[in-house]
């Protein structure tokens, strides 16, 4: 391999592995979002199944 290579390879390994390990930090400084809207409560019916079409 040349000279070239080797720097190309260690640069792109540097970009994926820093990438992967910022992502860990920042995922371990903030694990929950709480930008997102509430979501709904579950309404667990026994009525609401599967709707049945004749066809």
């Amino acid at each position: 391999m040349s000279t070239e290579a080797i720097l190309m390879m260690a640069v792109a390994m540097v970009i994926i592995w820093g990438g992967l390990i910022v992502s860990i930090v920042a995922l371990r400084a903030h694990p929950e979002r709480h930008d997102l809207p509430a979501g709904g409560e579950d309404d667990h019916r026994e009525d609401a199944g599967v709707i049945e079409h004749d066809t």
